[in-house]
C-alpha cells in the first residue's frame, strides 16, 4: 500500500475512533459526522490507491462513482445514505428538513458508526490483497 493511501486510512481510523468516543458520550451529531468523515477518507484512500485525482467534494455518492473496481459495492447504498449527515451535523443553521427529525438520534449514530466500521474493514481487506 502506498504511503498516501495509508495516510488517508490513518485519518479514517482516527475519525472512526472519534465517532466511537462521541457515541459513548451520547453526542450523536458528532458520531454521525465523524462516521461520515471516516467513510469519506476511506473512499479517498481507495481512489488514491487506484491512481485517481481527488475531486473537491464530500459527497460519498460522487466519490463512490469513481471507484473502479468498487470494493465497497456491497454497502454502496448504505454509504450513499451517509451523505445526509455531512451538513446538518456540522452547522446549526443547516437547511431545515435535511434530517427529518432534526439532529441525529442514538439509532442514527449507531447505524452510521457501523457503516463506517464496515467501510474501513472492507477497504483494509481489499488493500491487503
Amino acid at each position: 500500500m502506498s504511503d498516501p493511501t495509508e495516510n488517508w486510512l490513518m485519518f479514517a481510523r482516527q475519525d472512526l475512533r472519534m465517532a466511537e468516543l462521541a457515541l459513548a458520550e451520547q453526542i450523536y451529531n458528532q458520531t454521525c459526522f465523524h462516521s461520515q468523515q471516516c467513510a469519506e477518507k476511506v473512499i479517498k484512500g481507495l481512489l488514491v490507491f487506484q491512481g485517481h485525482g481527488l475531486p473537491r467534494t464530500h459527497r460519498l455518492t460522487d466519490l463512490l462513482n469513481l471507484l473502479e473496481p468498487n470494493p465497497l459495492a456491497e454497502i454502496q447504498f448504505d454509504l450513499q445514505l451517509m451523505d445526509r449527515f455531512y451538513i446538518p451535523t456540522r452547522y446549526p443553521d443547516a437547511l431545515p428538513g435535511a434530517l427529518p427529525d432534526g439532529l441525529p438520534n442514538a439509532s442514527d449514530a449507531k447505524e452510521a458508526l457501523d457503516i463506517a466500521g464496515q467501510t474501513l474493514k472492507i477497504a483494509e481487506k481489499f488493500l491487503s490483497m
